[in-house]
């Protein structure tokens, strides 16, 4: 089997590059067609994301030897294609581009799955994305009628399973690495039920966002956006597709008296919340425990805030430090992952060994009985047409030899040639050749 990964990503390449090279439903499609009129491969995956584009081609016709002509003209077939389809100067492409063969490209394969090449170590968006482009290649091949190429499923199949260990066995994903994660993984250090809590949202960008959406993961069903446009923390609401009580910045204090979490990221050189008004809400709120989040650079949240009864309050820079603890966390365990994904690939290309092994058995085999019933059907005539029995039997054992002997003959001759000293000692010990006589 020869499988090669040919790929780029946000290590190689820069974002404006990387959006050249996205693969959309309609480019994905015509891909697919024209690998399959051109014979690049038997089979194709493609993933695309916004910080990869990678694709896992499979072509049982081509030698596996990356040093073979044949191989390194296969490898740059499907470059040029790649470059084609995406009208890129060559050159520039292939700056930025990796090449990665049957177990490099099977260890990559499984790395990716696993979070372990990703922007963020260990982040579990990929695996959902990896399944996906799968089942989109699969749906391909099967609408017409060929189905993937049973070794490239089997890969991919076990590069699921290696993920699914990699998260069952190891801490890789158990702690969070971005700010958004990580502020709402302090909510639940200190409140168990997001479901009974009120949560204020200040800003409507790209952190708050994400914020919401975990929360929303997590049960919250009681959520305030304070915003300084409305449009946008209307759109936001949409998006998210939740209801939520939108409320103006003058409004603040408002939402502070009725809220048990408060989490603020704007782009505002001013504070929002102060002191007072964190004291004012507790008054009104009879000092229930509120838990203040500033994620903003600079502050969106008064300091002194926290030395209020009741109040905790956590910086942008708390966060970070929570998040510098738990990178160390996901690199050791990384290490633990990485190990497994070497296991599983030495595993996958033993089976891959196996399998092509039975495979030729299963050939040679059809093959000896084709020509054993051949013969067999030529004596038989010849005995029917009165010819002496002897005569016909010799004959049919001296073709029979000849014709079974001719492939393991031709198979030793080269390995004389290529000086396989290890193989023909392997085949003499087969046939018990004593080399003492």
């Amino acid at each position: 089997m020869t499988i090669l990964a040919l790929g780029i990503n946000h290590k190689t390449a820069s974002v404006s590059l990387r959006e050249k090279v996205a693969f959309v439903e309609s480019k994905r499609q015509l891909a697919f067609e024209q690998i399959r009129a051109e014979g690049l491969a038997e089979s194709v995956v493609i993933l695309s994301t916004c910080n990869r584009t990678e694709l896992y081609f499979h072509e049982p016709s081509i030698p596996p030897q990356e040093d073979h002509a044949e191989n390194q003209a296969w490898r740059e077939r499907c470059f040029q294609w790649f470059a084609n389809i995406h009208h890129l100067d060559e050159q520039e492409l292939r700056e930025c581009l990796y090449f990665k063969q049957n177990l490099e490209a099977t260890r990559h394969l499984m790395r990716v799955a696993c979070g372990l090449d990703s922007l963020i170590l260990g982040e579990p968006q990929i695996l959902g994305q990896v399944k996906q482009a799968y089942q989109q290649s699969e749906s391909f091949y099967q609408s017409h009628g060929e189905g993937l190429s049973t070794n490239l499923s089997r890969l991919f199949q076990k590069t699921f399973a290696t993920a699914k260990r990699v998260r069952s066995e190891t801490e890789i994903g158990s702690s969070a690495v971005s700010v958004a994660y990580a502020a709402c993984g302090l909510a639940r250090q200190i409140f168990d039920d997001f479901r009974k809590l009120r949560f204020l949202l200040v800003g409507a960008g790209e952190t708050i966002e994400l914020v919401a959406r975990y929360l929303l993961q997590h049960g919250a069903e009681n959520m305030m956006i304070a915003n300084r446009t409305h449009i946008r923390a209307e759109m936001l609401a949409e998006k998210l597709n939740a209801p939520m009580q939108i409320l103006s910045l003058s409004a603040l204090q408002l939402g502070l008296n009725q809220a048990d979490v408060v989490i603020s990221s704007t782009g505002s050189p001013d504070l929002l919340i102060t002191e007072q008004m964190v004291e004012t809400a507790q008054k009104q709120r009879h000092f229930d425990p509120m838990l203040l989040i500033d994620i903003a650079v600079p502050r969106d949240i008064d300091e002194n805030a926290s030395n209020l009864d009741s109040v905790y309050l956590y910086s942008v820079d708390d966060l970070q430090n929570i998040i510098q603890r738990n990178l160390e966390q996901r690199q050791q365990a990384a290490e633990q992952a990485a190990e497994i994904v070497d296991e599983e690939c030495k595993a996958f290309f033993a089976w891959l060994k196996q399998q092509q092994s039975s495979n030729l058995i299963k050939h040679y085999r059809q093959n000896a009985e084709a020509i054993r019933q051949e013969l067999l059907d030529k004596a038989l005539h010849a005995l029917n047409q009165g010819q002496e029995a002897e005569k016909v039997l010799n004959e049919l054992s001296y073709k029979l030899m000849n014709q079974l002997l001719h492939a393991p003959t031709q198979a030793l001759q080269s390995l004389a040639k290529t000086g396989n000293s290890r193989g023909l000692q392997q085949f003499s010990q087969a046939i018990k050749i004593d080399h003492s006589h």
